[in-house]
């Protein structure tokens, strides 16, 4: 989701000062979130921001963010590191957490950044699922390689990152981010812990429904795509004005995923497929446009 310039607080940066200040060198797994994604034709939905919440100046996202790893294993970046995608949001408003993704750096993509249960010592609290599908292109046609950035909170609906000040408790065995890189076949597959519902002040009692973000690049920029995955009998879906901004029913199912007993493993989690198609007329919509 992306504020406009013209909902921006009058001290934040202009936009061109922001795209500047937010672009990345090459190799980093996400930038910001382009104009040319906006889809003009959906209604834009009304968002109340909540005032600053004060912050300490250093105070650690995590606790045990940065502790050892266990041996032969490795995380992701810090969450210090991750950059606005558009312009700057006031503290306090978990909405604004969403406009914010994980930034890697040039590091090679493993199979321990597609699994966001084992990044850390200790074992993250909440249900293991696993979510799966293929990336297709409007003909159907896999696109393989495409690198697959997630981002989400945790099983108490709370990011780690100092922005969210959600007082539900962080889990310093989750980050809530990751990455892979799709198969021949277009494939990805991730191993997390299904997101919790969060507050988000829009409305009176506005409670945002369990949801994971996804980034894709595509073969090309006019592919280029940042979406939302959200759960199967969900009763949040039917008052979440902003998966209700996709007006067309059939393309608004299409954000939702299918549990899939085929892709759950037995004591270990439940599995969820999601496909996602890039362009076209059944292609997956991407996070609608914000207005204050």
């Amino acid at each position: 989701m992306t504020l406009t310039q013209d909902q921006a607080r009058p001290e934040a940066l202009t936009q061109d000062q922001t795209e500047s200040a937010t672009q990345e060198p090459p190799g980093h797994g996400l930038a910001y979130r382009s104009g040319a994604l906006r889809v003009p034709t959906r209604a834009p939905i009304t968002v109340r921001v909540p005032p600053p919440v004060a912050e300490a100046p250093h105070a650690p996202l995590v606790a045990g963010l940065h502790a050892p790893l266990a041996a032969g294993t490795h995380a992701p970046v810090p969450v210090e590191t991750r950059t606005p995608l558009a312009v700057a949001a006031p503290y306090g408003d978990p909405e604004a957490v969403e406009r914010y993704g994980p930034v890697f750096g040039v590091t090679e993509v493993t199979a321990l950044d597609a699994d966001l249960t084992r990044q850390h010592p200790g074992e993250p609290h909440g249900e293991r699922i696993t979510v799966s599908g293929r990336v297709v292109d409007r003909s159907g046609r896999p696109v393989a390689g495409q690198l697959v950035e997630i981002w989400q909170a945790n099983a108490s609906g709370r990011y780690a990152h100092r922005r969210d000040q959600h007082p539900a408790p962080l889990d310093p065995s989750f980050t809530g981010t990751g990455r892979c890189l799709t198969d021949a076949e277009g494939r990805y597959a991730f191993t997390t812990i299904k997101p919790g519902a969060y507050p988000w002040g829009n409305h009176e009692n506005a409670w945002r429904p369990a949801h994971i973000h996804f980034s894709l690049f595509g073969r090309a920029f006019t592919q280029r795509l940042i979406t939302q995955m959200y759960f199967p009998g969900d009763p949040l879906l039917a008052y979440d004005p902003i998966l209700h901004t996709v007006t067309d029913e059939a393309a608004r199912n299409r954000l939702v995923a299918a549990y899939d007993p085929q892709l759950s493993s037995p004591d270990w989690s439940l599995g969820y497929c999601w496909d996602i198609v890039l362009d076209g007329p059944e292609a997956t919509l991407p996070e609608p446009e914000m207005t204050a």
